[in-house]
């Protein structure tokens, strides 16, 4: 037995979700529809509220309601330091974290050509445009280890020097608390290239 249109609709929709198939996708849907309708209407409204109303900062690309993000428009950070971060999840990271009261740019990605993800689609013109005004004195930088985040920290140290901007990368290796045993080889090579004096 097949799907009817409305359902095998909503299943689809809910696959757009990242690491949602088609057997997680449908047991959402049968979920909502049989025991949660009016979860369904809630997470309906939501989605529609929030598609229509939340942007891209003018300033870091970061997800919000305005069109300069609360963290660009506060003046109690310290606008010398830019963290560059591909997600805007990550921002949240850091803030969670504390200690941190710098601005913030989001790339919305990493290099990947192959993917169609070049220069313009991260944004960086926009930053480049930002490093040359003169403020930024620090650029962080907080991508991924991956060949791909590799590359694009690159491109950025690159792009910073050419300003004479102070270029500096988020420390990865061995998380607190973890066995050295089960740190695979390259990130405990990182993280031993990496050490610094105690």
């Amino acid at each position: 037995m097949k799907n009817t249109p409305l359902i095998q609709g909503l299943i689809d929709a809910l696959r757009a979700l990242p690491g949602v198939g088609p057997k997680s996708a449908q047991r959402m849907a049968y979920h909502l529809l049989q025991r949660n309708r009016t979860g369904a209407r809630h997470l309906a409204q939501a989605l529609d509220v929030a598609a229509e109303q939340v942007q891209q900062c003018s300033r870091c690309r970061t997800l919000s309601e305005d069109p300069i993000c609360p963290t660009c428009a506060s003046p109690r950070r310290d606008a010398s330091q830019l963290c560059v971060v591909e997600q805007p999840a990550e921002i949240l990271a850091f803030e969670s974290a504390g200690g941190y009261g710098g601005l913030y740019y989001v790339l919305g990605g990493r290099l990947s050509p192959l993917d169609g993800m070049g220069p313009d689609e991260l944004g960086l013109p926009a930053l480049e445009n930002r490093l040359a005004e003169g403020e930024v004195k620090e650029l962080i930088l907080a991508t991924s280890p991956t060949v791909e985040g590799e590359a694009t920290a690159h491109y950025l140290i690159e792009m910073a020097r050419s300003y004479s901007i102070r270029v500096t990368r988020i420390a990865h290796g061995v998380p607190l608390g973890g066995e050295l045993e089960y740190v695979d080889s390259t990130t405990l090579g990182h993280a031993l290239a990496l050490r610094r004096e105690v």
